[in-house]
């Protein structure tokens, strides 16, 4: 069954004190400063020149934002100390706010204290993965630094979640549990606020592909949506092909999640999503 709420979402985004309108929707590329996240082409070490190369192709292909990581959230991927994490995000956040002093930076942490220091580093928004989930401290952290917020539906954690994809309804019952979470941010005063219902976060792939025919109904919850399922396990096994050859099955599952009202699309490749947005926008008549 579809479920359709034709609700509108918040469409504005404070970052750093400067308002993002997300009436057209925007990119956020993705810099993952890990060794072992599951597309190789993602992967940027924590050198200067390296960062400099990725960060400013993405800026100039359109990108309104960087989100850096330096976990790998892959399903059954090898935990990461505190201080390696941070030690691996810290050189890329100081690099883009360096050499790209304009740019809009997003670090994908579920520990508060990287998102602290983030933070106090110049980054404008935090991409949480877990939802607050693994880090009782993260919700009160973001309260305290007064950034927006990734709220993402996760499961377990990234070595257990494949095994907790059983779920009495799940549109329903991802709403329910991402709601939860958006009521404790909201007591604690935090005014953005974005949701992401987690594509392949302890969801089946035919989970996923029903959170794409439902996406619209997550607009209930008041919030701009981002969705990231760029090259994910979804496209590439559907297809029966490889992560690098999934560009295509991303545009197409990202053009239908434009259609159901995502207001951020986080990519590997920017340029396409640009491309995608620019023709969306133009089919759909608007300037």
């Amino acid at each position: 069954m579809q479920l359709k709420v034709p609700q509108d979402s918040k469409k504005t985004l404070n970052l750093g004190g400067q308002l993002l309108d997300l009436s057209i929707p925007r990119v956020m590329g993705i810099v993952n400063v890990t060794p072992d996240s599951f597309y190789a082409g993602s992967r940027v070490a924590a050198r200067t020149d390296e960062v400099i190369q990725k960060v400013g192709q993405m800026l100039a292909e359109g990108a309104t934002m960087l989100d850096v990581g330096g976990y790998s959230t892959r399903p059954g991927a090898v935990p990461v100390g505190l201080e390696e994490e941070w030690e691996r995000v810290e050189p890329v956040v100081e690099a883009i706010r360096r050499y790209f002093p304009e740019a809009l930076i997003s670090v994908d942490t579920f520990r508060a204290e990287v998102a602290r220091w983030a933070v106090e580093r110049g980054a404008h928004l935090i991409n949480d993965v877990s939802g607050g989930t693994l880090d009782e401290a993260m919700l009160d952290t973001v309260a305290r630094l007064k950034v927006p917020y990734v709220l993402m539906h996760m499961r377990g954690t990234p070595q257990t979640m494949a095994q907790l994809t059983h779920y009495d309804h799940l549109v329903p019952d991802v709403m329910r549990e991402l709601r939860q979470k958006l009521i404790q941010l909201r007591q604690r005063g935090v005014a953005d606020v974005l949701i992401d219902p987690g594509f392949g976060f302890a969801k089946t792939i035919p989970q996923n592909f029903e959170l794409v025919r439902n996406l619209a109904a997550f607009q209930s919850l008041g919030c701009p949506l981002l969705v990231g399922i760029s090259r994910k396990t979804t496209i590439w096994r559907t297809l029966g092909i490889t992560p690098d050859e999934a560009l295509n099955g991303t545009t197409v599952l990202n053009t239908l999640a434009l259609q159901a009202g995502a207001s951020i699309l986080r990519v590997h490749d920017v340029r396409p999503a640009v491309e995608a947005i620019k023709l969306w926008r133009a089919t759909m008549g608007v300037d």
